[in-house]
């Protein structure tokens, strides 16, 4: 198999070929593909998600694959760039959403953005395609080097939060669940990422729409727990 001059045998495990599908997926340039390809494609995806599972009432806090979402939208945590993580099998969010949902997924992000970029804050909107979820809302957080914030990166953050509710109450959406935005990689403190994250959901959204704060890690986990008063 050819992609972007990548060459790859087929493997011989049903498990290898969907790495490798990922894996090629990651790298793929948007451009036309045939209806036959995104039925093949499209199949797989369901065929994987009904293996996982689909999560269709998640608490305010559940710890998982949020692609498994069955909520109304989920939130990811982009770059700047806004068309998923680029590197092969990565184990970012960005790079499971979008595996997960697809090449269309891809697709529909270039087509939205039209070589633009999303600024920090900020979000756009997409349907969810393979998701159990209906759209996918893409924000990008700010980026801590150092691990210390500054008082306009928390509002950055803050303000992530705000865009991801106004875009959820704008397409009609009931249900959200929010990964752990600027954590891990970009390097903002989990505590006070999830500080940020509970305070500012509650300022800013009524309650017609449900918030799940999804995390995958155990420090995240036990972090939410404690501010959501669980333990």
């Amino acid at each position: 198999m050819r992609q972007n001059n990548v060459e790859a045998e087929i493997p011989a495990t049903l498990a290898e070929k969907q790495r490798l599908l990922r894996a090629l997926s990651n790298i793929w340039e948007p451009q036309p593909l045939s209806d036959v390809f995104f039925a093949a494609q499209d199949a797989e995806l369901q065929a994987q998600l009904k293996d996982k599972g689909v999560v269709e009432n998640a608490g305010n806090l559940w710890q998982g694959d949020i692609t498994r979402l069955q909520v109304d939208a989920i939130v990811n945590a982009a770059n700047s760039q806004g068309l998923g993580c680029w590197h092969p099998l990565h184990a970012c969010i960005d790079n499971a959403i979008h595996s997960a949902a697809g090449l269309q997924l891809r697709q529909q992000c270039n087509d939205t953005l039209q070589g633009g970029m999303i600024a920090t804050g900020e979000a756009i909107i997409t349907p969810g395609y393979n998701l159990p979820c209906k759209y996918v809302i893409h924000t990008v957080g700010p980026i801590i080097p150092d691990g210390i914030p500054t008082s306009l990166q928390e509002e950055q953050l803050a303000a992530c939060y705000h865009t991801c509710l106004r875009l959820a109450e704008m397409n009609g959406c009931h249900s959200i669940a929010f990964c752990c935005i600027s954590t891990g990689e970009f390097r903002f403190p989990n505590k006070r990422a999830a500080e940020i994250a509970i305070n500012t959901v509650k300022q800013s959204h009524n309650n017609t729409i449900k918030v799940v704060f999804n995390v995958f890690k155990d420090i995240d986990y036990d972090i939410y727990s404690k501010l959501l008063g669980k333990n």
